[in-house]
């Protein structure tokens, strides 16, 4: 290196994990790898609907929709870079790159690309290597470039791929069967058994992130993130220790498994009457709307719950999960119960308890005992991708290594599917 070079100021990289629900955003100093600031908001796209399957539909639909969407999350991530480089000090002009992860219908939407491909067969992305634009071309006044991941396929995106990425071994030929969970909106997971890669994308709804829901809320502040028994009482946790304002998916997965471990659950999903409750935790039970619910919290202010409906679409949630990881594992010639190690991740709120997925019939005991959760997975790959020697080069390799498994319409995901909608009997 000459002397001139060693001046160079290799500047600052803003990593960006594009959730369905959630926008995260993290702001890099590209030398040493430190993260300098983080941000995160809602994806303002949820006007279109809380799901992929809405929004590409409305995109299909009505192009003025699909560029709406577009300049939506533009707009939003626009505001972030800022909120970023102004939190930590810095100039624009030391920004040289902003990664961006997102299922192939975020990714998609981003650039305002055609849709249809993605929507109905043969459900594929119209590019599966990282592609790379200046900043300008997406409107914003920021200098440096934009760099997507790869999408390995219609269902499996470049988020999956930012979190396979951050995990350091994962290159490396498994001697043991391991599963990758992302517990989003599209519920991502990958099943590595020796050298190979298998991935596919649950429809799991937003209900695990706190969308979708009565009072549910994404994992910001104010949002209830636990619960537990204390005696005869439950007591609620929140983001930032201040006052209940909704409830996210920590806390409904939690929730619910204290409900059937009481018994103020059956197995089919049904909230039972007060007068079939022997636990002092039905003194929480009670109607809102005319329909049964759970009381989480209760002020001046507001009622926070956890209703009938709620339930439904967590085990709506549930079943597609579980049915997704049984498809992976017939396809890899193995049982759930073989999996020796699982790495979790997903925008909870919490480090979300697999004791609780043992409850609502996600994960077997042998999960519970070897579960390893992740924070902010896709997020952390993205920034390991800014500052990589190889960079996108390895991100590239990684996501051609990966076999991916469409779930939509098969016999096989929809028998397991029925299989594993009800809660496991007690």
């Amino acid at each position: 290196m000459t002397s001139s070079d060693s001046n160079v100021d290799p500047g600052l990289g803003i990593a960006v994990d594009l959730g369905t629900t959630t926008l995260a955003a993290s702001l890099v100093d590209l030398s040493s790898g430190e993260r300098l600031a983080s941000a995160g908001s809602l994806n303002p796209q949820r006007e279109f609907g809380a799901d992929v399957v809405s929004r590409l539909d409305a995109a299909c639909r009505s192009g003025e929709s699909l560029q709406r969407m577009a300049a939506l999350v533009r707009e939003e991530l626009y505001r972030l870079a800022v909120r970023l480089l102004d939190s930590a000090g810095e100039a624009r002009d030391r920004l040289r790159m902003v990664a961006v992860a997102g299922n192939p219908a975020m990714e998609h939407l981003l650039l305002g690309l055609p849709v249809v491909r993605l929507a109905y067969p043969p459900y594929r992305p119209l590019f599966s290597t990282s592609t790379n634009i200046p900043a300008t071309d997406l409107g914003w006044d920021l200098s440096g470039r934009v760099a997507l991941f790869p999408l390995p396929g219609g269902f499996v995106g470049g988020d999956t791929v930012a979190f396979l990425f951050g995990v350091p071994d994962v290159c490396a030929p498994c001697p043991a069967p391991r599963l990758f969970l992302d517990m989003g909106t599209n519920g991502e997971m990958v099943l590595q058994c020796g050298d190979v890669l298998l991935g596919t994308s649950a429809a799991a709804g937003p209900a695990f992130e706190g969308g979708g829901l009565a009072c549910g809320m994404a994992a910001l502040p104010g949002a209830v993130n636990g619960i537990v028994r204390d005696g005869d009482r439950v007591r609620v946790t929140t983001i930032g220790g201040g006052q209940p304002l909704g409830v996210c998916g920590s806390a409904v997965l939690d929730t619910v498994a204290l409900l059937l471990e009481e018994g103020l659950l059956d197995s089919t999903g049904r909230l039972l009457p007060p007068e079939e409750i022997a636990s002092p935790v039905g003194a929480r039970m009670g109607t809102v709307g005319g329909e049964p619910a759970f009381i989480l919290h209760r002020d001046a202010a507001r009622t926070i719950y956890l209703s009938q409906e709620d339930i439904r679409q967590v085990q709506l949630a549930k079943g597609a999960i579980r049915a997704g990881m049984e498809v992976l594992c017939e396809r890899a010639h193995i049982r759930c119960e073989d999996i020796e190690e699982v790495v979790l991740t997903g925008s909870f709120g919490a480090v979300l308890s697999p004791r609780s997925l043992k409850f609502i019939g996600i994960f077997t005991e042998k999960m519970v005992q070897t579960t390893r959760f992740v924070r902010e997975g896709a997020l952390a790959g993205v920034e390991k991708a800014l500052t990589a020697p190889e960079g996108f080069e390895a991100v590239d390799r990684l996501a051609r290594a990966l076999r991916v498994i469409p779930l939509s319409g098969t016999p096989a995901f929809e028998k397991h599917f029925l299989k594993h909608i009800d809660f496991p009997s007690r």
